[in-house]
């Protein structure tokens, strides 16, 4: 992971679209710092699309697709696209499984979670269940006294062996099954909304994130960029950014947004 200074200016200067995370990389501490809303603005008004890819749920996805400087969210890390049409005062909802599916699969999930909470104390279902339609998280670090990384580790294994896909964030474990991930509908979002491909549009799309579930994305995206309170997870990520801010969550995320805006005009 290099500075963010060392980035190249004409790879900074050519962003067309920035996928980014929200949870401690727009965030800080839970909240969102108000330099990190601005540069959400500045990035539209410049004509750059953005869209958050995250794990939070269904229920804050469509308020964020509603009332943020945003094109689209991509929530529940993967599970499906909002996108909220202006023109037509209409929300746009794209899913990865059928609805038949979902609730079959919610069954199977749920068995888990409930042994997961027994074998592991000090765990919770997060405060934001409620709103999820697709996955379950487990909280081990938000709303409940900090358990070890470790500790989110091993429930993420705990689903594995369940057959289910799990990722760790900072704050949560997400549990789902089916074969989606944030690369899979960030791939489909951008192509059916934005006319953007990966295929040809790689070099022009950056990807901002915090932590060991931003892994598969900084695969994939030259232009991947991890604010500085990633730093502490790097030996558990099998990918890595290839540049760091700074600033930690949203103030990091102002700083790249602030360095795109400034390639641009130079």
């Amino acid at each position: 992971m290099q500075p963010l200074s060392t980035a190249p200016r004409a790879l900074l200067a050519g962003v067309k679209a920035v996928l980014t995370d929200i949870d401690d990389t727009l965030t800080l501490h839970g909240r969102l710092p108000a330099e990190a809303f601005d540069a959400l603005w500045k990035l539209r008004r410049a004509g750059i699309k953005v869209v958050p890819i995250t794990g939070r749920p269904a229920g804050w996805c469509d308020l964020i697709a509603r009332q943020w400087p945003v094109d689209g969210v991509v929530g529940e890390n993967g599970a499906f696209y909002f996108r909220y049409d202006e023109a037509a005062k209409k929300m746009i909802r794209v899913y990865a499984q059928t609805a038949e599916l979902r609730r079959a699969n919610s069954e199977k999930l749920w068995k888990i979670a409930d042994q997961v909470l027994k074998d592991f104390p000090g765990t919770a279902i997060a405060s934001d269940q409620a709103y999820r339609e697709i996955d379950v998280a487990i909280d081990f670090c938000e709303d409940v006294p900090p358990l070890p990384l470790a500790t989110a580790q091993k429930i993420a294994e705990a689903f594995h062996r369940e057959g289910a896909a799990a990722k760790v964030s900072s704050i949560h474990v997400n549990a789902w099954f089916g074969a989606h991930d944030k690369l899979t509908m960030s791939r489909r979002f951008l192509a059916e909304s934005l006319d953007i491909r990966l295929e040809t549009d790689l070099n022009h799309i950056a990807y901002c994130g915090d932590s060991p579930n931003d892994a598969p994305m900084y695969a994939v995206f030259p232009l991947g960029i991890g604010v500085a309170n990633i730093k502490p997870y790097a030996k558990l990520m099998a990918h890595l950014p290839n540049y760091v801010t700074q600033g930690e969550g949203g103030h990091g995320f102002a700083e790249f947004a602030d360095a795109v805006l400034q390639a641009r005009h130079a």
